[in-house]
């Protein structure tokens, strides 16, 4: 049922984002050097290593690190790159990832390919058997705020508890800390 969920959100999605995806692409396009999408290697369900795709909101140097490790993070953001951060419309080409079957709409936040202590705790705990998520409980409790070990126990609350009103649950609330900007590292 989840897929089908899944599938059906997805594509009902993209059909009412279309436009804004152009407008976003063409303004990532027209302010900054390189390419429209970053697709970035992360962790998938049973830890196999899976691009996902986001618009680009850092500049083309920037080192391939997690946001909230950076220094100064904001000194890399392209001129349209807060505002999709803070807004989360970066995330929109996952949908093409949820299509494809690398993620899910609610799931734990795949991590990066080098954040190898979220990895193995993960992995001991048995969350790397769940698809990643574009959303997901411990971003919804805290996102870039939370230390590894209180998102690993967020996920892992996650697992023990998943069902589909706990997701439909997970994306309401989503919805709701994305227009309040709670959690974003910028």
């Amino acid at each position: 049922m989840k897929r089908i969920f899944d599938t059906a959100l997805a594509t009902v999605f993209l059909l009412i984002f279309f436009l804004p995806m152009l407008i976003i692409a063409l303004s990532v396009k027209l302010t900054s050097k390189g390419p429209v999408l970053y697709w970035s290697d992360r962790v998938g369900k049973n830890n196999k290593i899976f691009q996902m795709p986001k618009f680009r909101t850092m500049k083309a140097d920037t080192p391939e690190m997690a946001t909230h490790l950076m220094t100064k993070p904001e000194q890399y953001c392209t001129p349209v790159g807060s505002f999709l951060r803070k807004t989360s419309l970066d995330e929109l080409p996952q949908l093409y990832s949820v299509l494809k079957w690398d993620m899910s709409f609610v799931g734990p936040r795949p991590a990066l390919f080098n954040q190898d202590d979220l990895i193995e705790l993960r992995t001991k705990k048995g969350i790397h058997k769940l698809i990643p998520g574009i959303t997901g409980w411990a971003q919804i409790n805290g996102r870039d705020d939370l230390p590894i070990p209180e998102k690993v126990d967020l996920d892992e609350y996650y697992l023990k508890n998943r069902s589909f009103l706990f997701d439909l649950k997970t994306l309401f609330m989503t919805l709701l800390s994305v227009i309040k900007s709670q959690g974003v590292q910028h």
